[in-house]
């Protein structure tokens, strides 16, 4: 059994210890179940939906043809890859981004003679600080949302500035770390043919409808279910091959619901109450900035979503502190592997593919860009705040 698995094991077996020993009061566990159940149908079924896509050649499709449309010009790719890191990060979350845009990104990069290191560096850090966008964007954008009642539009309404701050200063960094690779000139790749063109219109259609229906304001696990029947249906009709079950990501599921009742728990208990004073504040800069710094700490110490979960009673309802909660732990979680599900799956895939970042250099690249974004968002929120 690997590690992961025993990790995943172990934590499902004290959740169930947690909850078979009366630790989580039946009445929390109920509220829980009422709050999350239908945020991990919506994080399964989306992984559905992406590896269908990727399986149908949409992502390998997008990529070449960015790289097609940047005609040789090394900077004009650079910042196009960032574009579509952003907008796949904020339109499918960013575990999509590290899981499936990376790879074809660096398979991007190979065809075109260029380094891989930078630009797969750029996947990771606009995964995670791109993700401020929409409640699709990231699982802890879904629990604030659900606290606020807040709209898709809203929500993008409320977090909008600082989101494109987080988007714009890891660009600019990673510019300057490699302004010597992201320049000159390149032999543009040809595109490879498609296996099913049939198969990747179904999906080109599929996704414009999900795109629409997630920002309309219906509860998201209804448009991504369906899109994932749809793919489902059309993958098995016309490859006539049945999509295994082992689409789901059920490890993540596991610990993801271990994790959320393990935090329900502490807060049930009130074993918090030393953090919550802590964070306890107004929505002035200075309180704003220390709900961020103590997020993006406590993030990479453990995981950005018990982070969440652990500070959000000291947010409270109030929009501002939330969102200055979620810039600590959607933004903040770059110096340790282990702060981000996306950062361990990002390196995880760069393995695979025969790739190596060091530990070392990515801490020391996304602490830099982890201090000054956090610090930029935070002053964007205290300057914009929401209502």
């Amino acid at each position: 059994m690997t590690a992961g698995r025993v990790l995943t094991a172990a934590a499902v077996l004290a959740a169930a210890l947690l909850l078979v020993t009366g630790a989580l009061p039946a009445r929390a566990a109920l509220q829980l179940a009422d709050r999350t159940i239908p945020i991990l149908v919506f994080v399964a079924a989306m992984t559905v939906v992406t590896e269908l896509l990727e399986a149908a050649g949409l992502f390998h499709r997008v990529a070449y043809g960015v790289a097609r449309l940047a005609r040789g010009r090394t900077p004009v790719l650079w910042l196009l890859v960032a574009l579509l890191g952003v907008v796949t990060t904020a339109l499918f979350s960013l575990d999509t981004t590290a899981v499936l845009l990376t790879p074809v990104v660096v398979v991007v990069a190979r065809a075109c003679g260029l380094p891989v290191t930078p630009f797969a560096l750029l996947c990771i850090m606009l995964a995670n600080t791109g993700s401020l966008f929409l409640p699709v964007s990231n699982l802890t954008n879904l629990l604030a949302q659900h606290r606020l009642s807040w709209s898709p539009g809203a929500f993008l309404l409320a977090a909008g500035l600082p989101a494109v701050v987080a988007c714009v200063v890891p660009v600019a960094v990673l510019t300057l770390v490699y302004r010597r690779a992201v320049t000159g000139t390149y032999t543009p790749p040809a595109s490879r043919p498609l296996a099913d063109p049939v198969l990747l219109r179904i999906s080109q259609v599929t996704v414009a409808v999900l795109m629409v229906a997630l920002v309309s304001g219906m509860p998201v696990w209804i448009p991504a279910v369906a899109a994932a029947t749809v793919l489902l249906v059309a993958t098995s009709r016309r490859t006539r091959v049945i999509p295994s079950p082992r689409l789901v990501p059920w490890r993540i599921l596991l610990l993801t619901t271990a994790l959320f009742v393990a935090v329900e728990t502490v807060h049930a208990r009130g074993l918090d109450a030393a953090l919550q004073s802590a964070a306890t504040g107004g929505r002035d800069a200075g309180s704003l900035a220390l709900l961020a710094a103590l997020a993006a700490v406590s993030a990479n110490v453990a995981n950005n979503l018990p982070a969440y979960l652990l500070l959000e009673p000291a947010a409270g309802a109030d929009a501002a502190r939330l969102l200055a909660l979620l810039i600590g732990v959607n933004v903040g979680p770059l110096v340790t592997p282990w702060a981000s599900l996306a950062t361990m799956l990002w390196h995880r895939r760069l393995t695979t593919l025969g790739e190596s970042v060091s530990w070392g250099r990515f801490a020391a690249i996304g602490a830099v860009i982890a201090v000054l974004t956090v610090a930029a968002c935070v002053l964007a929120l205290a300057l914009v705040p929401p209502a």
